[in-house]
């Protein structure tokens, strides 16, 4: 007796993913919190200090760069 999941409920590995689900932007403005998190690091005034910076030179599309 197998185990595994059903083949059913697995995901193809033929498909590719929609292109809108890709996107990070959700028409929302970004946080420093969201930049933060975004890179993988922890949210402390130090690294908030770090996503300000950024998202004053960069804007929004920090987030963009930091995400598939």
């Amino acid at each position: 007796m197998s185990t595994s999941e059903p083949a059913a409920s697995r995901p193809s590995e033929d498909r590719a993913t929609p292109d809108r689900l890709l996107h990070a932007r959700t028409g929302t403005d970004v946080s420093p919190e969201d930049l933060v998190l975004a890179s993988g690091k922890d949210i402390t005034p130090r690294n908030i200090e770090w996503a300000k910076r950024k998202l004053a030179a960069e804007g929004p599309a920090a987030l963009e760069k930091l995400l598939p």
